[in-house]
C-alpha cells in the first residue's frame, strides 16, 4: 500500500466568505466574527480525516487602523474556541496586514502567503487544495501550484458570475460540501 505524501495531508482555507460571514465593513471584532453554519464542522471533519489546517487571510483592517493585532488575536480565539467545541482545530493563521498600497508579496492575490505555508510545513503546495470565497484567493494558490476549490458562500457567487476563474477551479456550495467532496475522493 503506497503511503500518501505530506502535502496531501494540507488545506489551505481562506477566512471571511469561507470560515466566517463576510462584510464590506471588514470583520473588526470577535462579536462580528460570525461562522458560517457547518464551516466549523467541516473543519473539524478534515481534521478526523488527518488533514492540517492552515489559513491564508488579508487583513487590511489592521493596515487601514480599523483593528490592531490584539483585536486580530481575540478574533482568532474567537475562531480556534469555537473549532475546539466541535472537535475542531487549525494548525496556523497566516495573515496580511498590508493594504494594497504597501505593495507587498504577502496580499492575496500575490502568492507570498501560501509560500510561507509552503515553507512553514516543508513541502511544497503543488496539488494541495486552497478554498476561498474570491479570485484573488484562488490565483494566490494557482501561482504555486496549488489546486483551486471555490466556494460560494461569502463572495464566491460574484467569483463565479464574473468568469474570471482560474482554469480547473471546483466549484462547492460550502466548506462542508468542500470536505465532503474532498474526503470522499482522498
Amino acid at each position: 500500500m503506497a503511503s500518501k505524501t505530506p502535502h496531501s495531508k494540507l488545506v489551505i482555507l481562506d477566512r471571511d466568505g469561507v470560515i466566517n460571514e463576510d462584510s464590506d465593513l471588514y470583520i473588526k471584532s470577535p462579536d462580528e466574527w460570525i461562522p458560517i453554519p457547518g464551516s466549523l464542522e467541516a473543519i473539524a471533519k478534515l481534521n478526523q480525516a488527518g488533514y492540517h489546517i492552515a489559513i491564508a487571510t488579508n487583513q487590511s483592517g489592521v493596515g487601514r487602523g480599523l483593528y490592531d493585532m490584539d483585536m486580530l488575536n481575540a478574533i482568532h480565539d474567537k475562531l480556534h474556541r469555537l473549532l475546539a467545541k466541535v472537535g475542531g482545530h487549525v494548525d496556523a493563521i497566516f495573515f496580511c496586514p498590508h493594504t494594497d498600497a504597501d505593495h507587498c508579496n504577502c496580499r492575496k492575490p500575490l502568492p507570498g502567503m501560501i509560500e510561507k505555508i509552503s515553507e512553514r510545513y516543508g513541502i511544497p503546495v503543488k496539488g494541495v487544495p486552497i478554498v476561498g470565497d474570491s479570485i484573488r484567493d484562488l490565483v494566490a494558490g494557482v501561482a504555486v501550484g496549488a489546486e483551486p476549490h471555490l466556494v460560494l458562500t461569502g463572495k464566491g457567487e460574484k467569483a463565479r458570475a464574473s468568469g474570471g476563474l482560474p482554469p480547473y477551479t471546483a466549484i462547492h456550495q460550502d466548506l462542508m460540501a468542500f470536505a465532503n467532496h474532498f474526503i470522499q475522493r482522498t
